[in-house]
């Protein structure tokens, strides 16, 4: 019996199959003849074993992770001292030398918080007009200095504080802190906990208990003491400036307000007419925002940028500011606004200010008619700066327009100019007429002070209080108060 096989006309009579063609299809009555052995199938291909990774690996590359964190938070943190007492030492002489020339003095804008101090600048004859400064967002009175000696020599009584976040006064508060929200805050407190107690002291809680510690961390965190930027709106502005007057003295006072001060203290000057004798408005443009662009303070790098560096923050200031500014000013002014992190008080105050603000409807309202003003303006820093000025004098029809030929920090390149323009505005106006309110005479004072005019002794045992026992003399009758009172020759032990 012979058996017919089919082959196709393609099929190639190699037996052995090349590489780039494909394997030919037998017919479904073909069958394989002895000759001719069936393919092998080819296997799949075997999977590569897996490899047990160890559980010390995540923990190696968690606290190089950590190292280099944490590394980088102290590299930063160390570019600016935090003690105040270094960050002084490590201040330009001309700094230091200016701050020994004032004094602090406390103030308080809610009840329920801390005082802070804030300082001031003082020059001139006290019995003279009363002048006092208040610069704008990034400045300090250091930055008036020279115009606070040309006003002192000019006969004038004026004062410069240093506004809360600014200068020399202080820039943050301590207060008992909230457990850090968000993933920046907790990352925050872990970062600070690890520079607390060492790298390793989660790791060793872990390795001795199993677990992390999230309770005494939760703990520490709600106890912990948060150093908070002083970040004022203008109510509080308005509260330091009105505490500065009193204790100080000065009402009332011609007030000088410069750049964005406006912005701060406009609320303050209405509700306070009586104690403002009149208002000099320095490069104070139509919306609260000053010279300084805070954009700049507010960004990471570009902060670090021109803080950090010289050459960057001088161009900076050449360009927004003012051209007429030395180099040792311009450090001096530089090491103030990075010193002790007062950027972010100076941002978050700018971010506080009232944008809306409308400066012909404060200048028209009813309690600042019998007010006099003054606006000074830079002439000469750019056109459009020359038709904001022209904008800001119609809004207040009654001002005194009087220009001058320094930049818009004029204080600086201009100083003896401007103070020339506000000596001679306020000494135009009549004087002032101050009332020396005189200090009652406590009832039991009075009693002893009677009775020893009635019996024609010197010697008084008088009781000052129900908790001390003291002994006064007094040199003829009425001749003044016992010593408590810090009037009179008295002495008491």
């Amino acid at each position: 019996m012979v058996i017919i096989t089919e082959e196709e006309d393609n099929q190639k009579r190699d037996p052995k199959p090349s590489s780039s063609t494909k394997p030919t299809h037998r017919s479904k009555q073909s069958k394989p003849t002895p000759s001719s052995p069936s393919p092998t199938p080819t296997p799949p291909p075997s999977k590569p074993p897996q490899e047990v990774q160890s559980p010390f690996a995540f923990w190696f590359y968690f606290t190089i992770t950590v190292s280099i964190i944490t590394f980088f938070f102290i590299s930063f943190s160390s570019l600016s001292p935090q003690d105040p007492k270094s960050w002084f030492l490590s201040l330009p002489t001309s700094l230091r030398q200016f701050y020994s020339k004032g004094r602090t003095i406390k103030v308080q804008t809610h009840p329920d918080q801390s005082a802070f101090e804030v300082f001031t600048a003082e020059k001139g004859v006290t019995e003279s007009e009363k002048v006092i400064i208040v610069h704008g967002l990034g400045l300090s009175s250091y930055s008036f200095r020279k115009v606070i000696e040309a006003l002192g020599s000019r006969g004038v009584h004026v004062v410069a504080f240093d506004l809360p976040g600014n200068g020399f006064s202080d820039k943050s508060t301590v207060e008992i802190g909230e457990n850090p929200g968000g993933l920046l805050g907790r990352f925050s407190f872990v970062v600070s906990e690890i520079q607390e107690k060492g790298l390793f002291w989660a790791f060793d809680e872990i390795v001795a208990t199993g677990q992390v510690p999230f309770e005494e961390i939760e703990a520490r965190a709600s106890k912990r003491k948060v150093v908070k930027p002083i970040e004022l709106g203008p109510e509080e502005v308005g509260k330091v400036l009105g505490q500065v007057i009193e204790t100080m003295g000065l009402a009332p006072v011609h007030l000088v307000l410069h750049d964005s001060a406006l912005g701060m203290v406009s609320n303050w000057v209405l509700e306070n007419v009586q104690s403002v004798r009149s208002v000099t408005l320095i490069d104070t443009g139509a919306k609260s925002a000053g010279a300084l662009p805070l954009w700049v303070l507010e960004v990471p790098l570009v902060r670090e940028l021109v803080l950090g560096f010289s050459y960057a923050h001088a161009l900076l200031i050449k360009m927004s500011c003012s051209s007429g500014v030395g180099s040792v000013d311009l450090n001096a002014h530089r090491v103030l606004l990075k010193g002790r992190d007062g950027t972010k008080a100076i941002v978050g105050m700018g971010k506080k200010l009232n944008r809306s603000f409308d400066i012909a409807e404060w200048g028209g309202s009813d309690g600042l008619k019998g007010v006099p003003m003054q606006l000074l303006w830079s002439e000469h820093w750019s056109k459009e700066w020359s038709e904001e000025g022209r904008r800001i004098a119609n809004a207040l029809p009654k001002a005194n327009f009087v220009t001058h030929s320094g930049g818009r920090w004029p204080q600086e390149d201009a100083a003896d100019e401007v103070a020339g323009h506000i000596a001679n505005f306020v000494t135009s106006l009549p004087a002032t007429v101050r009332k020396v309110a005189e200090e009652p005479i406590p009832e039991h004072i009075q009693t002893l002070l009677d009775e020893a005019e009635q019996t024609g002794h010197g010697h008084l045992h008088g009781h000052a209080g129900h908790e001390e026992h003291s002994h006064g003399h007094v040199h003829g009758a009425g001749a003044g108060y016992p010593d408590p009172y810090g009037l009179g020759h008295g002495h008491g032990w």
